[in-house]
């Protein structure tokens, strides 16, 4: 898997987040949660489509929003092929952001990996 983050990977469809919010489950490594459903997709070779979300509640300016949501998506395609190589099943990750502190990238790199694990070992058992 290569540590890139293209436009087929990332999860856009109404639908299948309604779904992941209904009948998904998660996982969570404070300020990180990650909910995940098990589904099928057109492409094979696509293990994961993923979003990424931080509440308005807690981040009033978009500027914020828009800096966590980056620091998100870039941890997450710096650490996917570490964590997702093995796996062959397909998910649709959500990953929310629920602190209400603006993080750094070390800070949220290394929640990502801890929630990674968190999530592997919940799906092993």
């Amino acid at each position: 898997m290569k540590a890139t983050y293209p436009k087929k990977e990332k999860l856009k469809s109404k639908k299948l987040i309604e779904q992941l919010f209904a009948e998904g489950q998660s996982v969570s490594a404070y300020p990180l949660r990650l909910a995940y459903l098990q589904t099928r997709f057109d492409n094979d070779y696509i293990i994961a489509k993923t979003g990424v979300s931080v509440s308005k509640r807690n981040f009033k300016t978009a500027v914020d929003r828009n800096h966590i949501k980056r620091l998100l998506r870039e941890s997450y395609r710096l650490n996917k092929a570490d964590y997702f190589n093995n796996i062959t099943t397909q998910y649709a990750f959500m990953i929310l952001y629920i602190g209400k502190e603006k993080p750094t990238l070390s800070q949220v790199e290394t929640k990502m990996k801890h929630l990674f694990e968190k999530f592997l070992d919940k799906v092993s058992e």
